[in-house]
């Protein structure tokens, strides 16, 4: 078999593994695409060189990983609104004059990072919303190293041999990201993980509330501090009352002139929405990221892009 077959061959088991640590390093789906893409790229092209010094896996990270540091060089940190500032208490505030250009924080697809169910715990909680947030506050080569050794959990050896430092300074470098984190990042005990049936419900009661615009069963679902945010709008919410008024003015509409369709992101419920527009289309509008909390949602993200649909393998209009 010729090399550059038995490179792909060899090397594509890893694609999903690829896409979510390029994810975890860049907080963008399409860029970690884009930066595996490049990988595979300059694996193929390298791989008669390859004289197995190391696994092929270690070898790829080695490869994803030099191309998402050398790309966060040039890029500001992705963040949601609430990283920009604090919450307004006015639900009927001008969005626009808010408005301003910002690279956001993405959501991802579960089906594109978690080759099957018993994916490890870490590797679950760490595309979590929150949890991403906190990581792109870290400097990248910290981030590099404590996604390297936590997550994907290389060796200090390993890691040093990766990013070619040493163990010495990967150590030391993992105790300051870890230090950092824990300072800014939820911990596991506040990630409430509802199981399938509690998760399903959960979903078809929020579902239902937007398609029927039924506020007194949203309010149902909401904890008291829940949070609401909708990039790339910069404006946030929290508290029930004040998210409450601002969906029932801003975003509730009649019933039938929504459709919400299940899914799942950042090992989370998710939900995309198709609205109904001026020519009697339901056309892909948004999705919608909940965090579930210890009494209800404590956080709702409205990613306000159609273009994320096509990554959920979800038409353009139904």
């Amino acid at each position: 078999m010729p090399a550059q077959e038995e490179f792909i061959e060899q090397a594509a088991p890893f694609r999903a593994e690829l896409i979510a640590h390029c994810y975890r390093m860049l907080g963008s789906v399409h860029d970690a695409e884009d930066l595996v893409q490049e990988t595979y790229l300059r694996g193929w092209r390298g791989y008669q060189a390859f004289e197995e010094r190391a696994a092929l896996r270690t070898w790829l990270y080695r490869i994803a990983t030099t191309a998402c540091l050398r790309a966060l060089e040039q890029r500001a940190r992705r963040v949601p609104p609430a990283g920009l500032g604090d919450s307004t208490l006015d639900p009927h505030v001008d969005l626009d004059a808010a408005a301003g250009a910002q690279q956001w924080l993405e959501p991802i697809p579960d089906t594109h990072v978690f080759a099957t169910p018993e994916d490890t715990v870490t590797a679950r909680l760490s595309v979590r919303l929150a949890v991403m947030t906190a990581l792109q506050e870290l400097p990248a080569r910290q981030r590099a190293v404590l996604i390297l050794r936590d997550v994907v959990q290389f060796s200090a050896a390993e890691v040093a041999e990766l990013l070619a430092t040493t163990p010495a300074a990967v150590n030391s470098s993992l105790q300051r990201a870890r230090a950092r984190l824990a300072e800014i990042s939820p911990t596991e005990d506040d990630a409430v993980d509802p199981d399938s049936a509690e998760r399903r419900d959960l979903l078809d009661r929020y579902c239902a509330a937007f398609e029927n615009a039924d506020m007194a069963a949203l309010t149902e679902l909401l904890q008291a501090d829940v949070r609401l945010e909708m990039p790339p709008q910069r404006v946030w919410f929290t508290g029930r009352d004040t998210v409450l008024e601002f969906l029932a003015a801003r975003a509730f509409t009649r019933p039938g002139d929504i459709v919400m369709v299940a899914t799942a992101a950042n090992a989370q419920p998710a939900v995309a929405e198709y609205r109904r527009a001026a020519d009697g289309v339901l056309r892909a509008h948004s999705v919608h990221v909940l965090t579930p909390g210890a009494s209800g949602i404590a956080g709702i993200i409205v990613f306000l892009d159609p273009t994320l649909f096509a990554r959920f393998d979800l038409p353009p209009d139904r």
